[in-house]
């Protein structure tokens, strides 16, 4: 703790450095209000100050307060007071002084004085704290609301289908207890191709913020100025976004990368072509037997984009089947955890399997809504720490 004193008695200051100079405390004491307000002005890294309030009458003690409020506004002050000035004390407190002692004959209070400077200084750091903790909050918010403008409201339902998907964002505690739901980097559409196929699309950014929220921006605007009816394959679909996405710093900087799976659904022939990169496989839920497998080869997904860009993917079909739910998922949905004795424990596939199970007899918008409950819920109070999106087409 750095502190600087404004004092009236020379020989009274060196017994007030000799107080206060224990543990790590730095103290630069002056006995004259310019000499004093110098060294506020030219030294910004003092913590707190400690000021006589009569020196040398209140009046102009006060008049040297107030330099020293424009000079070091947000740094705490702390005041000495006679007992026959204490009265005249509330104008220091009214503007700006953090806090006060009274100077007894016996010199008594200097064993309050580090006590008293400590917390006052520890009250304006909290408080500085608090502003930035909400100035972070909208920030965020600003930067999330930005990113969650691109998740539709609306999917395109081919006739005898019905599709449901749901995002939400990761959340992190800051000063102050109250949680920050983050900038995300999650994404998922449903998209109308001009042959009445339906395109799929689950993308997951690395990390969380801004960095994220920019990663799965450049996704989406890629997407939307790709002519996706020049892509009968999902993989040559895939390869040429990662190859752009590998020429923005945005996505690749600091080891960053998106992972995607990309398909089209053939609602006449029932079939879903699609190609991963580093996601996670779908999941065909039959709803007849309430049975559920993951398809596809985890050997033909390919590499996250923006990592390399010759990177190659592989197209992959599946049937879905009547009656059948097709599930595609971001890994914030497994990867939903809490501490058991020590070790982490994941929601993981099972977890999503065992909440379809129980929800096949609920209605598409119940299922999503148990999954995210139920993944919420296996944190046991830690919340998800990653975005999560889910996105699950089912054939009537």
């Amino acid at each position: 703790m750095r502190v600087l004193v404004g004092w009236d008695d020379a020989d009274e200051a060196e017994l007030l450095k000799l107080y206060l100079d224990v543990d790590d405390t730095e103290v630069e004491v002056h006995t004259t209000w310019d000499d004093f307000l110098a060294a506020a002005l030219n030294d910004s890294s003092w913590d707190v100050f400690l000021i006589s309030t009569s020196t040398p009458d209140v009046d102009t003690a006060y008049e040297a307060f107030m330099k020293l409020r424009e000079v070091s506004a947000d740094h705490a002050i702390v005041g000495a007071s006679s007992q026959e000035d204490v009265y005249r004390i509330a104008k220091f407190m009214t503007t700006g002084l953090r806090s006060y002692v009274i100077r007894d004959h016996n010199k008594d209070y200097m064993f309050l004085l580090h006590a008293a400077l400590h917390s006052a200084m520890e009250s304006v750091r909290a408080e500085r704290e608090r502003v930035i903790s909400a100035k972070l909050r909208q920030e965020i918010d600003s930067v999330r609301k930005l990113q969650e403008s691109i998740i539709p409201r609306l999917l395109n339902v081919p006739e005898g289908y019905q599709i449901e998907g749901r995002y939400e964002s990761s959340e992190i505690s800051v000063y102050g207890g109250l949680p920050v739901t983050m900038a995300g980097g999650d994404y998922y559409n449903a998209l109308t191709m001009p042959d009445g196929n339906i395109a799929l699309l689950v993308g997951d950014a690395s990390g969380h913020g801004m960095k994220a929220c920019m990663s799965i921006m450049t996704l989406h605007t890629l997407i939307q100025m790709f002519p996706s009816k020049r892509y009968t394959d999902p993989a040559v679909f895939v390869r040429d976004i990662n190859e752009s996405l590998c020429s923005h710093a945005v996505v690749n900087d600091d080891g960053g990368f998106i992972t995607l799976l990309y398909g089209i659904l053939d609602p006449v022939k029932h079939e879903f072509e699609w190609a991963a990169a580093g996601h996670p496989l779908p999941m065909i839920h039959d709803l007849t037997t309430n049975t559920l497998e993951e398809r596809g080869s985890s050997d033909d997904v390919g590499m996250p984009l923006g990592i390399w860009d010759g990177s190659e993917y592989v197209s992959q079909k599946i049937d879905v089947p009547e009656h059948c739910r097709l599930a595609l998922y971001s890994d914030g949905l497994a990867e939903a955890f809490h501490d058991e004795e020590g070790s982490h424990v994941e929601f993981g596939v099972p977890g999503i399997k065992r909440v379809l199970q129980e929800s096949a007899q609920s209605t598409l918008k119940e299922t999503v809504e148990a999954l995210f409950r139920s993944s919420h819920a296996f944190t046991e109070g830690m919340g998800r720490h990653d975005d999560t999106s889910v996105l699950i087409v089912q054939r009537d």
